[in-house]
Formats: structure tokens, sequence, C-alpha cells
């Protein structure tokens, strides 16, 4: 019995986990196919702002405001949260004539926003209104409206704001993502604002980690092998590079390339003769997670790449640089 009854409430769960995702989708296509020149409007004012973008709102609409000001500050657009109930005993000093001002209400009504609309309004700063309801106060006082749908919410009861939400995290990813584009935001430069963690790790750069001067084991393409197992067991790199006059990489040896020549004359050969030839290389400005991938998807798969420019080695890395990055 206690197992069928389980059995009910699992599948209850299910049909009404499926319902509200069903719910939130049926808003944001709302939402896609309603967009219209005033985004295109709303991305010239971020984008010609010579401050910042300072978001605000209330409630799970100031919690969505905080979310979307980090989202714009890590992809290029300086941005801070700025609390309105904060804002209405001295935060409204923080906002300069030079900002955009972004706030948010789902029914346009929320009178913790009435400072700052009246403060961005009688010093000229320009206010994009995000609401479901134009002919609301914010929004018949803003510069423009990014209007949300007025599609009800997920939630059983009608009140929960859950599609509604939802419709503003993504409306505020779009603003973003279009300003990336806009501002050509690269990898590097999103690395800069997430040097730690895993991110920071993932766009770290070849020339980050690599060996290089010194450290490089390199020969020329008629030493003999003697010379290139001293230089292995210098470089600690199981590796060796093979240079010809010009100083142009033509070829490696690896520790693997000594199992397969192991014999006593082998000593007495050149390394053109034992060598790998056009080897794997990688750029330095290459991310470190391309080195990986290299490695990793050739053949038997390789611990070693040498770094290259116009053909000439400037470095090594080995797989456990890599790891100790953080990214293999």
């Amino acid at each position: 019995m206690q197992s069928q009854v389980a059995s009910v409430l699992g599948y209850e769960d299910l049909r009404q986990a499926v319902q509200t995702i069903n719910r939130e989708i049926e808003t944001l296509e709302i939402l896609r196919n309603s967009l219209d020149g005033t985004l295109t409007k709303a991305l010239d004012l971020l984008q010609n702002a010579k401050g910042r973008v300072i978001v605000t709102g209330m409630g799970k609409s100031g919690h969505i405001a905080r979310k979307m000001a980090a989202t714009f500050s890590s992809t290029g657009t300086v941005s801070f949260f700025v609390h309105p109930a904060e804002a209405s005993h001295g935060d409204l000093g923080m906002i300069s004539d030079d900002d955009v001002v972004i706030a948010i209400s789902y029914s346009g009504e929320s009178k913790e926003l009435s400072d700052v609309l009246m403060y961005a309004k009688r010093n000229n700063v320009p206010l994009i209104a995000i609401t479901r309801n134009p002919e609301s106060t914010l929004g018949k006082n803003s510069t423009l409206v990014l209007k949300l749908p007025d599609n009800g919410e997920a939630c059983p009861l009608g009140l929960a704001p859950t599609s509604s939400t939802t419709a503003t995290i993504v409306l505020g990813d779009v603003l973003a993502i279009d300003l990336m584009k806009r501002r050509g935001f690269s990898a590097s430069d999103f690395r800069q604002r997430h040097p730690g963690g895993k991110l920071g790790a993932i766009l770290c750069r070849v020339s980050d980690i690599m060996h290089k001067g010194i450290e490089i084991p390199l020969l020329k393409e008629d030493a003999n092998m003697q010379e290139a197992l001293l230089v292995m067991t210098e470089k600690m790199l199981g590796c060796v590079g093979v240079i010809n006059e010009n100083e142009e990489l033509i070829g490696i040896i690896t520790d693997g390339d000594l199992r397969r020549w192991m014999s006593p004359q082998l000593i007495t050969e050149t390394v053109k003769s034992v060598m790998t030839k056009n080897p794997k290389v990688i750029a330095p400005d290459a991310l470190i997670v391309d080195a990986v991938n290299i490695m990793n998807n050739t053949g038997r798969g390789i611990t070693n790449l040498f770094v290259v420019e116009n053909n000439k080695p400037v470095g090594v890395i080995h797989i456990h640089d890599c790891l100790k990055a953080g990214v293999a």
C-alpha cells in the first residue's frame, strides 16, 4: 500500500514539475516573440553610458537585479546594485548624472522605487524599466520600457514570482550578452575578471605556464642520442626538441621513443634518425584547455607539446603543468 501511495505521489510530483517547466517555457517564448526595436534602444543607452549601469529592484526583483549587475560587471559593463530602500537613506548619492538606471518591478508599482525614479527624472538620468505594465507608475516615468510577458505565474496559486522572475533573468542575460558582442568582449577580457577558480584556470594561456629559455630541452639535428639522453635527464621534461640550422622545430624525441628504439646502438644514432617528425605544437596565446585537448586526442596520447612562433620553439609544456594549473 505504501509503495502504491509513493508511486502515485511520485507521478504527481513529475506531472507538476513538467507543468511548471512548460509554463515557464511558454513565458519565455512570449518574451522571445515580443522583442522589438526597444531592445536596441536600451542597448544603445547602456553601451553609450559614460558612467555605470545601476540596477535596482525590491524583493525577488532585487535578487535578480543583483545577479544582473554581477553579470554585467563580469562581461565588460561596469555595473552595481543599489537597494531602493537604502537609496532613500543616502545611497542615491551613488548614482551620477552619467549613469543609466535599470529598475525592475513586475507590477511597476513598487513604492520603494519611487525615490530612485524621482531622482533619475530630476537629474536627467536615463532609466530603463523592466515591467509587465508600461502604463504603471514606473513605466510612465521611465525613458523606455522593456516589457515582460503578462502570462501569470507557474505557481499554482498564481502568487509566487516564478515565470516572471525567469523571464526577467533571461532578459538581463540578453542585455549582457548583446553588450558583450557590441563591445567585442573576449575570452582574455573574461579571464581578467575571473582569475580564480575553475574559470580562471580554463582561461589561462599556454604562455602562462610554459617552460621557456634555458628550461627548453633542445638539440640540433646532427647531435647524437647520447647528448639527447643527457639533455632529457637534465631538463626532466621527458622529451627533447630537434631543431634545424634555422632553429626551426623539426622533430621531438620522448621517453616513449627511447623505449621503442632501445638497443646497444641507440646512443650512437643521430637524433634526426630517432625523432618523430612534424610533432604536434601549439601557439603561446592558445588556451591551456586547447593544449590538453591536443594531448588527449592525438592517437595514443602525448604528454608534451612544444610551443612555437614562426616554426621556432619558444617554450614547452607537460601535461603535469596543465594539471597543476587545474585544467587537465
